[in-house]
């Protein structure tokens, strides 16, 4: 029996299609991206940068902190001061009798926060610590409290703001603008009062001082200046 011959396959092979996609771009496409392009150089040059205080004024109605500060400070708030100011020896006594009569008599309250004294401050100064706090012997304040000057470069505290009763919360929009008028009108401490005096240099001379503190700590009276005269 003659063997089984199968035929051999002729199967057609059949070439696959070009799947890939095509990467020619249209012309309609490459206008629409150079039109954007030119879109966004026109929008780079026409941008203005603002920094510092012209960022502050660009926005009309927008709260500057540091405008606040620079009206306020030498025209009604360190006058203010001066003008309240009692010697530190009469509060420190006054304090130690009676704080809640002391807070009334010489001292300014905002809400359940400690009061803000306005004083004058005439003794010998020592060394700057390392905070830059000055002490000062005052002839009539106990041995037991310390009276302290702050002279930079730091200065801490919102005693500057709080210590004529006339900057207060509700008249700023938020906490935040709050914090940073007290940190503004510190900073123009620095810049008018102790930009001009060498605290290294005060140590062993007779020191006259007038600004505000705290009533934080009843053994250490930290007083922000806004007027220091020094006895060469």
């Amino acid at each position: 029996m003659p063997a089984d011959i199968r035929p051999e396959s002729n199967t057609a092979k059949i070439e696959p299609m070009n799947t890939r996609k095509s990467t020619a771009v249209r012309p309609g496409r490459l206008i629409g991206i150079g039109a954007i392009l030119v879109l966004l150089i026109l929008m780079f040059f026409s941008t203005r940068i603002f920094t510092g205080s012209e960022a502050n004024q660009t926005a009309p109605g927008t709260f500057s902190p540091q405008s606040f500060a620079q009206e306020k400070y030498e025209s009604e708030i360190a006058p203010d001061i001066v003008k309240r100011a009692t010697d530190i020896a009469t509060v420190s006594q006054a304090i130690g009798a009676d704080p809640a009569a002391a807070a009334k008599q010489y001292g300014v309250v905002s809400g359940t926060s400690p009061a803000v004294y306005s004083v004058k401050v005439t003794g010998i100064a020592g060394a700057p610590d390392a905070n830059g706090l000055v002490p000062v012997k005052v002839d009539g304040v106990p041995a037991d409290i310390k009276v302290l000057v702050q002279m930079g470069p730091a200065v801490n505290g919102t005693a500057v703001r709080d210590a004529t009763g006339k900057v207060e919360y509700v008249q700023f929009k938020n906490q935040i603008d709050y914090q940073n008028v007290g940190a503004e009108l510190n900073n123009q401490v620095k810049k008018l009062v102790l930009a001009k005096v060498d605290a290294k240099a005060m140590e062993g001379k007779t020191v006259s001082v007038v600004g505000a503190f705290q009533l934080i700590n009843p053994a250490a009276y930290i007083v922000t200046p806004v007027k220091v005269d020094v006895t060469k």
